[in-house]
């Protein structure tokens, strides 16, 4: 009888360690095909966290006749991992580029996995120093919003091409044309044209449904001039860091018009002398209460708005 109790009893407790040893749940969806040549993941507006696993942002992929490009790396290298494999189900080619449009950890922490595999990846040049410079920080800011142990993140790798002038990209067949940028959400995004779809990667100098988010090494002044060079491209489809793909009058009211309420109210209470304070209490954002993340980012992008344009009229 004990030999039996014994048996049940393993019996009883293999089922669990089954459970205990599953695959972790996927990260990233099946990826929608968007154009001719282009599929992206359109992510939803959560900030990352161990439910999301850091998938809160748009990535995306070019195809071509002989090869493939990566628009953008993900937040991990699991993530990167499982883009590798929903391209392989969608083609057989090789990932021959991986673009990170700028150096924000979901935009580059991926990089490693895409290097090993063999592509060149590709960022500017400011934001390859950035990533140089912050790496260590954003690989500790990845630990602490998915939960994971201490120095269990290794800064995103370095890009092995850099970039500071238009760049041609040929996949056979389709071109990808690079393009810097002004200063915005980061020192020198990177926007991605694919001429032959008459679509545009506009990553983060675009955003739709969730706030925008000023940081310390961008620019708003700039980044809405960056807004307006968009117009150049004419009548194309934009895929934005995060929101919906769209004409680019989708995203003038989420995108310009608040970097413009932000620039030009803060420039009036700096030469008028009004303290920092004041000055964002005074800002009335509440036109943009219902985009996602309104709580979370709009005292501080008034804080930094404030102190950029505080910057510039002293320095003059």
């Amino acid at each position: 009888m004990r030999v039996r109790s014994c048996c049940y009893a393993l019996l009883l407790a293999m089922p669990l360690l089954t459970v205990s040893l599953a695959a972790p749940a996927a990260i990233l969806p099946p990826p929608k095909q968007v154009s001719a040549h282009v599929y992206a993941w359109i992510g939803p507006y959560s900030p990352p966290n161990r439910q999301n696993q850091g998938y809160r942002m748009n990535l995306a992929f070019v195809v071509g006749d002989q090869a493939v490009a990566v628009i953008d790396t993900g937040y991990s290298e699991a993530m990167a991992r499982e883009m590798l494999q929903h391209i392989a189900a969608v083609t057989k080619l090789p990932v021959k580029y991986a673009i990170n449009t700028n150096s924000q950890p979901h935009r580059s922490m991926g990089n490693a996995v895409f290097r090993a595999h063999g592509a060149t990846v590709i960022a500017h040049a400011k934001e390859a120093k950035r990533l140089a410079d912050q790496g260590d920080n954003f690989a500790r800011g990845v630990e602490q919003a998915l939960g994971l142990t201490a120095g269990s993140v290794k800064p995103p790798a370095a890009p092995t091409r850099t970039i500071a002038a238009d760049t041609d990209i040929d996949l056979g067949g389709v071109a990808l044309k690079l393009k810097p940028f002004k200063a915005g959400h980061t020192p020198a995004p990177l926007v991605v044209h694919v001429p032959a779809d008459k679509l545009v990667y506009a990553g983060d100098v675009l955003y739709a449904g969730r706030l925008l988010a000023v940081l310390p090494d961008g620019n708003v002044k700039s980044w809405i001039q960056s807004f307006d060079d968009l117009r150049a491209f004419g009548d194309v489809t934009f895929i934005p860091g995060h929101g919906q793909p769209g004409k680019l009058k989708a995203f003038e009211f989420s995108t310009r018009a608040y970097l413009a309420l932000l620039h030009n109210h803060m420039s009036k209470m700096i030469e008028a002398g009004v303290d920092l304070q004041t000055a964002i209490e005074k800002l009335d954002q509440s036109a943009y209460s219902k985009l996602e993340n309104f709580a979370e980012l709009a005292g501080r992008n008034a804080n930094l708005t404030y102190l950029e344009r505080e910057a510039e009229f002293f320095s003059q």
